[in-house]
C-alpha cells in the first residue's frame, strides 16, 4: 500500500520555468491531506524550495524534506535534522586535483553554505542556484574541517560532457557522480542517492519501500526510482530513468504529469 510519494523537482515536478502547476498543487494539496505523506527530494537545501513546501502545504510537524540529493533529512516545521551523511574535507582532495588539472570550476558544500573554490576556473553555481544561500569563496587548502554534503561542478553542458568523458575509475569509484541538470554535475559520498535518505525516512514512520511511490526523470533519481514500491518516470525523463520505472507518466512536466499519474491510481 503506497503511504508517501517521493517526488523530485527540477523536470519533474516543475515545469521548465520552475514553477508548480496549479493541477499539481491541488492533487498534492488534496492527498497530503488525505493522509498520503508528500515528500520532496531535492539537491538543494531546504531554504530554496521553501516556497514549493509552502504552497503545497507541506509545514506540518510530522512533514520532512530529503535534501542535498539524500544526505539531509530534515523536518519541515523545526529544521530539526532527522538524518545526515556526508564527506570530509579529505575526501575531495582528488576531485580537486582535477579539476585543476583540467581548468575545471568547482563548489563544495556543507549543509549551511557553498564555498566556490577560487583557486580553480570561476564557477556559476551562485547564478545557476538561485537561492537564499551564503556563498563563501575559498581556497581549496583552506577549507574548514567539518561534514560536507557535496560537490558541484556547474558549467556550460559542453565542458561537462568533457568532464564525464574524462573521468578516471578512480573518481567513478569514490563518488556517487549524477548529472542533476545539463549544466550540474554532483559529487556525493559513494553509497549516497536519495533512496538513501528515504530508506531513513520510511524507517521513522515504520514503513519500507513497498509503501513509496517515486516520480523523476534524471540520473540522481536513478536510486529512488529503483527502490521505490511504485517507480514512476516522466514522460520527458531520460532512457535510463524509464528503463528502471514500473510506470512512466503520460503527460510531461510541464503538461502536470505527476498529477496526470496520481489520479489514475487515487482517482
Amino acid at each position: 500500500m503506497i503511504k508517501m510519494i517521493a517526488l523530485d523537482l527540477d523536470e519533474t515536478l516543475l515545469n521548465t520555468d520552475k514553477t508548480i502547476n496549479d493541477t499539481n498543487v491541488a492533487t498534492l494539496r488534496r492527498l497530503h491531506e488525505n493522509g498520503l505523506k508528500i515528500v520532496l527530494c531535492t539537491g538543494r537545501p531546504i531554504n530554496a524550495i521553501w516556497g514549493y513546501i509552502e504552497q503545497l502545504g507541506l509545514t506540518g510537524d510530522d512533514d520532512f524534506t530529503i535534501t542535498f540529493n539524500g544526505a539531509l533529512v530534515v523536518n519541515n516545521a523545526t529544521k530539526e535534522t532527522l538524518a545526515q551523511s556526508g564527506l570530509s574535507r579529505s575526501d575531495f582532495k582528488a576531485l580537486h586535483a582535477f579539476a585543476k588539472t583540467n581548468g575545471y570550476p568547482l563548489d563544495i558544500l556543507d549543509f549551511d553554505q557553498v564555498y566556490p573554490m577560487n583557486d580553480l576556473t570561476p564557477s556559476v553555481y551562485q547564478q545557476m542556484l538561485k537561492a537564499p544561500m551564503t556563498f563563501k569563496p575559498m581556497r581549496f587548502e583552506d577549507l574548514p574541517e567539518t561534514l560536507y554534503s557535496k560537490a558541484v561542478m556547474a558549467t556550460d553542458a559542453a565542458t561537462l560532457d568533457q568532464v564525464v568523458a574524462r573521468l578516471t575509475p578512480e573518481l567513478k569509484d569514490q563518488y556517487h557522480i549524477v548529472r542533476s541538470q545539463p549544466k550540474i554535475l554532483e559529487f556525493l559520498a559513494a553509497d549516497m542517492d536519495k533512496a538513501v535518505g528515504l530508506g531513513q525516512l520510511l524507517t521513522h514512520y515504520g514503513w519500507d519501500f513497498t509503501n513509496l511511490m517515486a516520480f523523476g526523470d534524471a540520473e540522481n533519481d536513478l536510486g529512488m526510482i529503483k527502490a521505490a514500491g511504485d517507480g514512476v518516470a516522466m514522460l520527458n525523463g531520460q532512457p535510463g530513468v524509464k528503463a528502471v520505472a514500473n510506470h512512466q507518466t503520460t503527460r510531461d512536466n510541464n503538461a502536470a504529469g505527476v498529477a496526470g499519474y496520481l489520479d489514475q491510481v487515487f482517482g
